[in-house]
């Protein structure tokens, strides 16, 4: 029976969909755009290209450079079976048609279709994750993106404060947070500048850093942050000054968005991963709090079928990678990789340490044998990684004895 590939290739407006035979002969090609009216002539073509009842769309596999879009999600949401390609991966295919590596979106499109002809053993079809894992990827980015930008914000505003406004940044540098503490953050915006905070009496501060939701030493805290505001430092002409003041008062307002942002996405995403069966299963594990098990969960998906436990350790950067040509073998950790899978695990591993007793005395033989702490950190992730594979695939939760049990030597 002749079989089907079909090719997108992908852009804002127009997407160009090429269907090639068995032979690699473009059968089928149309340009399109991603409306409701389009996939359905898009879905229509693909049950159109051969006239028989042991023929049906779904055998038609889509190739594709990105998992984001409408016209994917609409794709994926009529069954049809859709496979991610990586952009660097078709540019090298693009070498084996042509020498001069030419472009254009038909032939790309084309080119997507006879990958998965040739090679369509290599590459796999999106895995079948649920909505509410999908929702949970989409908050659980969205609120490592926000985290990442108030501290961009927090970094500006220390950077600014640095140039005329020492006094602020010593008032807050023993708390956690420092000036992106909400009760900072609030004092700076009452003062800007030092000749307005050196004139702040006590009872303006308590009231202020009471309002940002201290509720502990009120009068204390402020005392002290008023014994510093009144220290003598270095100061910038008074003009020079009142301008960096406004300058201070809208970077703050910045970081004020980015951290109510980062609070509720943190929100959202909790609430979202704790509704999911699995929470409880990613909760069992040491270190493995609401917003990191959010972001495996993300990462991971719910499709019990996506991942082996070499597969898995491989996709999230655990894996060491071997090159090893003629007499010369070098093993070298995995660049390769998800990396904002990778870079949780990094952060998973380093909280375990203190929750769990075997996740520690591994840390330990991992660093005796010679591994410096990076290392040792992706190796105790890899282990994490293959306890919580086994743990999903038999709904069970992780104990510690099983998973580093105790050792004779």
């Amino acid at each position: 029976m002749p079989r089907f590939w079909c090719g997108i290739d992908w852009s804002e407006n127009l997407n160009d969909v090429a269907v090639v035979d068995e032979h690699g002969e473009m059968v089928a090609h149309i340009r399109v755009e991603a409306t409701p009216e389009v996939v359905s002539e898009v879905l229509a073509l693909l049950r159109g290209l051969r006239s028989s009842h042991r023929h049906s769309r779904t055998q038609v596999p889509v190739a594709i450079e990105t998992p984001h879009g409408l016209l994917v999600a609409a794709l994926r949401a009529k069954r049809q079976p859709v496979v991610v390609i990586n952009p660097s991966s078709v540019a090298r295919y693009r070498g084996r048609v042509s020498p001069a590596r030419k472009k254009s979106n038909r032939t790309d499109a084309v080119l997507l279709a006879n990958i998965l002809r040739t090679d369509g053993t290599l590459h796999r079809a999106m895995p079948r994750t649920s909505e509410q894992a999908a929702a949970i990827t989409v908050l659980a980015r969205a609120q490592r993106r926000a985290v990442h930008t108030r501290q961009y914000h927090a970094n500006q505003v220390r950077s600014l404060l640095r140039e005329f406004y020492p006094a602020a940044l010593l008032a807050w540098q023993d708390l956690p947070g420092g000036i992106v503490r909400a009760e900072a953050r609030a004092v700076l915006a009452l003062a800007p500048t030092p000749s307005l905070a050196a004139v702040l009496r006590k009872r303006a501060i308590a009231d202020t850093i009471a309002g940002a939701g201290r509720v502990r030493l009120v009068d204390d805290h402020a005392e002290r942050l008023r014994c510093v505001f009144q220290q003598h430092h270095l100061r910038q002409p008074p003009d020079v000054e009142a301008a960096m003041g406004e300058q201070v008062k809208a970077a703050v307002g910045l970081l004020d968005q980015a951290c109510t942002a980062v609070d509720q996405l943190t929100l959202a995403t909790t609430d979202a991963f704790r509704a999911h069966p699995h929470a409880p299963l990613y909760a069992s594990f040491p270190g493995c709090g609401p917003i990191i098990g959010a972001g495996l969960l993300g990462e991971l998906g719910d499709d019990p079928d996506r991942f082996t436990v070499r597969g898995l350790r491989a996709y999230a950067g655990a894996a060491p990678l071997t090159w090893e040509s003629s007499s010369s073998r070098t093993v070298t950790h995995r660049r390769i990789a998800n990396h904002n899978l990778k870079a949780l695990g990094h952060n998973w591993a380093f909280t375990s340490l203190t929750r769990s007793p075997g996740c520690r005395a591994h840390y330990d033989r991992r660093r005796e044998k010679g591994d410096r702490y990076a290392a040792a950190l992706r190796n105790l992730y890899g282990r994490l990684l293959s306890g919580l594979h086994y743990c999903l695939k038999n709904g069970v939760s992780y104990r510690d004895e099983v998973a580093f049990p105790p050792r004779c030597d």
